[in-house]
């Protein structure tokens, strides 16, 4: 009978523990400041996050087919609106949490001009420019829109590099792969791409405003941490945080649910 209750309580904690994890889908401009986010959550609450890293526009996708994600933190306020209307996201729970910027990125050994701007791309030096896949990632639709604006898109549309993901468009320069490189300043603020090279910010004005957002999904089958994680980037910490890496935080009036 004792074994028995033990099995039971060790069953009962399992499952509870289990409960405590969530799965986190975030734009992978996240990438170089939500470890920090999580691990600060992690120790404060005692309840673990799973964060997977890439393109908004595809994780909109496997959420609409089903995927198994608690959290959804997105580059374009877009996206989770559209799960929103679609019913798939627990209603009330949008907060956009940043506005993120664009910037034009050089390895330190560029011999490109960036007091230019994004008219420095039309040096021969520049032979690939990584941009990501405007198909699904809105870093890559801003690109695109930037460059359009500057019409500059048709005569280098050529020499582009696509990522799936912005993530994956700042590796390509990383490497050597890409002479330069059209990112998100989150990224080239982190200390391995701040120290290797520089960069410019696009004129905002060049491009429609990353507003970015997260919502709870209706799926989520712990939606009290869900709930304890998104309280916890509404924190001044954390908001500190943020700006650290470049997010402009949204008005006061933003922030509200919408």
């Amino acid at each position: 009978m004792k074994k028995i209750l033990l099995v039971l309580i060790l069953f009962c904690c399992a499952a509870l523990a289990s409960a405590q994890e969530i799965v986190v889908a975030a734009a992978a401009d996240l990438s170089s400041v939500f470890p920090q986010v999580v691990a600060q959550f992690e120790k404060e609450t005692g309840r673990k996050v799973k964060i997977n890293f890439g393109s908004s526009g595809q994780f909109l996708l496997q959420i609409e087919n089903g995927a198994p994600f608690d959290v959804f933190f997105s580059a374009d306020v877009q996206y989770p609106q559209r799960l929103e209307a679609e019913g798939l996201t627990q209603p009330g729970t949008i907060y956009k949490y940043a506005v993120g910027k664009l910037v034009l990125y050089v390895p330190n050994n560029s011999s490109l001009n960036l007091s230019q701007g994004l008219r420095a791309l039309q040096s021969p030096q520049a032979k690939r420019i990584a941009i990501a896949n405007p198909q699904h990632a809105p870093y890559g639709r801003a690109a695109v829109e930037s460059l359009k604006k500057e019409g500059l898109y048709d005569s280098l549309q050529s020499k582009f590099v696509m990522g799936e993901n912005i993530s994956q468009t700042a590796q390509f320069v990383q490497s050597g792969n890409a002479d330069a490189g059209i990112l998100a300043l989150s990224l080239v603020l982190s200390p391995q791409m701040k120290n290797a090279g520089h960069y410019v910010e696009i004129p905002a004005s060049d491009y429609a405003p990353l507003e970015q957002a997260a919502v709870i999904l209706k799926s989520s089958k712990d939606k009290t941490t869900a709930a304890l994680f998104l309280d916890f980037i509404r924190k001044p910490e954390i908001v500190s945080l943020l700006s650290q890496y470049g997010f402009t935080l949204p008005s006061a009036a933003s922030k509200s649910k919408q």
